[in-house]
């Protein structure tokens, strides 16, 4: 039963804290409309930038949900769903089911009671009903102009109602801003939602015209919206789905249908879906390959070879996918590298190809192609073409080049993740002691210069910043080192809390000084979010002092930052909330 499968924990946990918050929002501001309950289910209307219809319900035990809203589009909890679900825990136990405890009268389903009362009603007064129902809803309305036309017969009928619909869903007077995207979204989805129905035998053909010319409505509409919440672009995707399935049920001409993908494909703004030649395969078949393969290299030709001084370009970027996607089409790797081979303007263009000879279990060429790419950009190369390399070196046992390309990445940007990628290499090599020895030493003379960021010229600090070294020895476990960091210079204040973190059950004295150390700061940002996370850790501190000597001394600690932070009014009323749990 769906009440043993809500509660505040699970919404929480397939939402997400934001979401949840944000559906907390929504019920708070009477979002949710009337609950409609049945035994397995709970539905009700949403009213968010548009109103979404959202249900929760029972799947075999595990809650199941629908929303009209595109994050539930994209598979999402959303929202929507986190406020129905917190609107049905506010009901009284005895009015979350349709079915009541032994002895107790049985609440009736209202669905149930609808459809008997429809039952008993002649055609006459359920067509007025509906016909009064449609004039007040836009998407009802549109949905029933698009059956009366298919119902009529005539594809030209149909094909004109259905042209109209998608011109009228899209048209759009200046900027769409993301407030009203969603707005923007759930027109055209209804039209989309009409246009699925001609998914059929005698209406495909139809589908693939009118599929093409919704895509093409949408994407140039797009260059006017705000389409942030990906609605609109979502939209687009399964109208394409149903384009290709369209195609595979009409089986349309191949020489005449590869033409027209192909212009979809380089000529479309955002290119949404793909109208290629290997999304198509099946349906272009031997003789649509051919032809579209015959376009795509007609355009080929006119482009040169590109390297670093070159800029970008989208056409170029186009064209070069199609070529890719032939090639992946056919399974040539050869001509697939020939079409990479046409842009080796970056490291990783060079890497792209070793991946694909690597894949192809072609070694050799794929060692070939990465090295050429180090020898063509020796100067801060890509350090994924670095990486591929040192896994091909100490494959071959070369482990001198190995731990050599590992180390330059390290001493270019010293940070964890390079001291963590050289420990890798060198305890693989049964080398990492000395090795550890010369990258702490690097560390050390890190800490003494200014930041890299710095505009002025390099310069020795005057305490040194040894966030990095108490990373490092946070990483290895070792509090011994990682306080020793810490007495020796700066650290970044979250590796600080982290630290006394670790610290809490074998060394809380230490842990609540480092806790009084950046509690101070956090509280001068003055912005509610700080105080709230200060007081997080001065509650960490009030834990670790229980002691009735220590008690004590929390108190003297509550009453020095109420002095010195004084002026911050809503710090001290947090602070004062503290103080009165604390009993001080």
């Amino acid at each position: 039963m769906i009440d043993e499968l809500i509660s505040r924990a699970s919404l929480e946990n397939l939402a997400g804290s934001a979401a949840f918050r944000r559906g907390e929002e929504y019920l708070a501001v009477g979002a949710v409309g009337r609950l409609r309950i049945t035994d397995d289910k709970v539905a009700a209307k949403i009213e968010g930038s548009t109103t979404y219809q959202v249900e929760l319900r029972d799947e075999h035990g595990v809650l199941g949900f629908n929303c009209s809203c595109p994050h539930a589009a994209e598979g999402y909890f959303c929202k929507h769903g986190v406020a129905l679900g917190l609107a049905w825990l506010e009901q009284p136990v005895g009015e979350r089911k349709v079915g009541a405890a032994p002895g107790k009268k049985k609440r009736r389903d209202p669905w149930h009671d609808i459809e008997q009362y429809l039952a008993r009603q002649p055609a006459d007064g359920l067509i007025e009903l509906l016909l009064e129902v449609a004039g007040r809803d836009d998407h009802l309305y549109q949905s029933l102009l698009l059956k009366a036309a298919r119902a009529r017969g005539s594809s030209g009928n149909v094909a004109t109602a259905f042209r109209r619909a998608i011109e009228e869903a899209t048209r759009i007077h200046g900027f769409v801003d993301w407030r009203e995207a969603d707005s923007f979204a759930d027109d055209v989805e209804q039209v989309a939602e009409s246009m699925a129905e001609l998914l059929q035998p005698d209406t495909a053909g139809l589908l693939v015209e009118l599929a093409e010319y919704a895509i093409e409505r949408l994407e140039k509409a797009m260059e006017h919206v705000d389409d942030s919440n990906g609605g609109v672009g979502g939209i687009v995707h399964r109208l394409g789905e149903l384009h290709l399935q369209a195609c595979i049920m009409a089986t349309p001409a191949p020489t005449a249908l590869a033409e027209r993908l192909f212009a979809l494909e380089t000529t479309l703004s955002f290119g949404v879906w793909s109208f290629d030649a290997l999304t198509y395969r099946d349906v272009l078949g031997k003789v649509g390959l051919l032809r579209y393969r015959e376009l795509a290299e007609a355009q080929w030709r006119k482009l040169k070879p590109r390297d670093a001084k070159d800029g970008c370009d989208d056409s170029r970027f186009t064209i070069t996918r199609i070529m890719e996607r032939l090639a992946e089409a056919s399974g040539d790797v050869e001509e697939l590298v020939a079409i990479k081979s046409r842009d080796l303007s970056s490291a990783w263009s060079y890497l792209d190809i070793a991946e694909i000879w690597a894949k192809a279990r072609q070694p050799a060429k794929a060692l070939e192609w990465a090295e050429r790419g180090l020898q063509a950009f020796p100067q801060r190369t890509d350090n994924r073409l670095r990486d591929f390399l040192v896994a091909a070196y100490l494959k071959r046992k070369r482990k001198d080049e190995a731990l050599q390309l590992t180390w330059i990445q390290f001493e270019e940007q010293p940070a964890l993740g390079y001291y963590q990628k050289l420990h890798d290499v060198a305890d693989k090599l049964g080398r990492w002691p000395e090795q550890r020895e010369r990258a702490l030493a690097k560390v050390a003379e890190v800490a003494w210069n200014a930041p890299s960021h710095w505009k002025r010229p390099p310069s020795k600090l005057s305490t040194p910043d040894s966030s990095l070294r108490l990373e490092i020895a946070l990483w290895e476990e070792d509090l011994d080192a990682a306080w020793e960091a810490v007495e020796r210079g700066t650290c970044h204040p979250n590796l600080l809390i982290a630290l006394a973190g670790t610290l809490e059950p074998s060394r809380p004295d230490d842990a609540i000084s480092l806790y009084r150390r950046v509690v101070p700061p956090i509280v001068e940002q003055t912005n509610n979010r700080a105080y709230a996370d200060a007081i997080k850790l001065i509650r960490r501190i009030g834990t670790l002092m229980k002691t009735p000597r220590q008690s004590a001394q929390f108190g003297d600690y509550l009453a020095e930052l109420r002095v010195r932070f004084k002026p911050k009014r809503n710090f001290i009323k947090l602070l004062d909330g503290v103080a009165r749990s604390a009993g001080n």
